[in-house]
């Protein structure tokens, strides 16, 4: 029964294919190309010996060089029940971000197809790889409010592959996404690990000055031998409070299996907040306050008594340089309950960096 269902479906899709296919042939053309390129160079006053930021963060992490962040070629196809995109990508970011993917999988920022599967609703399933379902932040720094990315989102998924089913309701005030996903930012499933993971979102817009999310995530990162499920929800709200502010804020929570089998978990969470305000079209300022523990070390581990116990602060200037240029700057601290940084050869509790960049998208 399962066979000829998925065989039912299977014809379906590629008979919609070749409609929407044969359509466009006769409208206009979908495919689309784009790129992005950011420039980047970051001071840490920690003055660190291998070059690199500290290990939770993921983006803008080399000190004292001028290097490229992300860069990406894009190409969409878009038509009425047919999408979908290939993104190809290299930097720093990826480097950081990919390294336990291997061989060309390191540079596949974004690879998916999407099906529209009602003729009058707006419900799509999309496979492939693609941007994390959690949390407000993502790698393309223009998107974001500030230049560098909060604890919160270095250290979730960024990106994920798999298969979802996503509805958007007539008036676009509700999303409702299921997701069927092959782990914890993984392209690849982990080796010895034969189930999959699950995810959820739910998006509420009640109007254009309001945006309230939920999304989850449970499943494993490990082999089955030593298997530890993981539970993890993300709730933030976005609030374009009047025509010059916009205020964004944000919670994780997480919980994992303290042993294969075990009813006890290991928690950590993390909060940021934050705020922009635009001079005009130009010019804008933004500040974060944010807040992340993991004691046990699940996502960061650092050894020590308290675990990762960690506050942070920012503050940047941003200037859009035309239509397609933007430069930032920010400064950025870090202050630990442990001594956990490293200043000439010795723990402390603090770290601070400026960051300068220069994005592009075309």
């Amino acid at each position: 029964m399962k066979k000829i269902v998925f065989v039912a479906m299977l014809l379906t899709s590629i008979n919609l294919i070749a409609q929407d296919t044969a359509s466009n042939h006769q409208t206009s053309n979908s495919l689309s190309f784009s790129g992005f390129a950011e420039a980047y160079y970051s001071y840490d006053f920690n003055k660190p010996v291998d070059n690199n930021r500290p290990w939770f963060l993921y983006s803008h992490n080399r000190h004292n060089e001028f290097n490229v962040n992300l860069a990406f070629v894009k190409g969409s196809y878009n038509a009425e029940r047919i999408r979908a995109n290939v993104t190809i990508a290299v930097g720093t970011y990826m480097n950081a971000n990919y390294a336990a993917e291997p061989g060309v999988l390191k540079n596949i920022y974004e690879s998916n197809v999407g099906v529209k599967i009602s003729k009058n609703k707006n419900l799509w399933i999309d496979a492939g790889i693609f941007s994390s379902h959690i949390g407000f932040e993502s790698a393309h720094s223009p998107s974001c409010l500030v230049l560098t990315r909060s604890i919160i989102a270095e250290n979730s998924p960024y990106y994920e592959s798999g298969a979802k089913i996503t509805y958007t309701s007539d008036n676009n005030k509700w999303l409702f996404s299921a997701l069927a996903l092959n782990g914890w930012q993984r392209i690849q499933r982990v080796s010895g690990n034969s189930l999959m993971s699950w995810g959820t979102q739910i998006t509420f817009t009640p109007s254009d000055k309001v945006s309230l999310n939920y999304s989850t995530f449970i499943g494993t990162d490990k082999p089955d031998s030593i298997r530890q499920m993981r539970i993890f929800h993300d709730v933030y709200g976005i609030f374009h409070l009047n025509d010059k502010i916009e205020l964004i804020l944000g919670l994780d929570m997480g919980q994992e299996q303290v042993s294969k089998g075990s009813d006890d978990y290991n928690t950590w969470y993390g909060g940021a907040g934050i705020l922009q305000y635009s001079f005009n079209d130009n010019w804008a300022m933004a500040i974060r306050g944010e807040y992340y523990t993991d004691e046990h070390g699940v996502i960061i581990s650092t050894g020590t008594p308290n675990g990762f116990k960690t506050s942070g602060f920012s503050f940047n200037i941003d200037h859009n340089m035309g239509k397609h240029l933007k430069w930032r700057t920010e400064y950025r601290i870090f202050n630990s309950k442990d001594e956990i940084f490293v200043k000439d050869n010795e723990f402390i509790k603090n770290n601070s960096a400026i960051t300068i960049s220069l994005a592009l998208t075309f």
